[in-house]
């Protein structure tokens, strides 16, 4: 495969660009220094942790990135008013 350039298009995509590449260098570091006869079992050890841990940060990144049309328009949140006391509903404990 020939190198290629990529257009990164905001800071997030930066972000997963660069710990995937991590995440490739850092299995081939595992892939050679792994013992004979361990190589694959090593390997996809630092596959699948690193991997979940990318895709985690990943979606964190993203999450914490994106706000939802809720957020960008209307009322704050707040607390909810409460009911004046004595006018709860429901029936109290005991009765039929």
């Amino acid at each position: 495969m020939e190198p290629r350039t990529l257009r990164l298009t905001d800071p997030v995509e930066a972000l997963v660009v660069e710990q995937a590449l991590a995440l490739v260098r850092q299995l081939r570091d595992t892939c050679q220094a792994a013992p004979h006869g361990q190589v694959l079992a090593q390997a996809e050890l630092v596959a699948v942790d690193r991997g979940r841990e990318l895709a985690r940060q990943a979606l964190e990144a993203v999450l914490n990135d994106a706000e939802s049309p809720a957020e960008k328009k209307g009322r704050r949140s707040g607390p909810a008013p409460a009911r004046p006391a004595g006018r709860a509903r429901g029936r109290r404990a005991g009765t039929p």
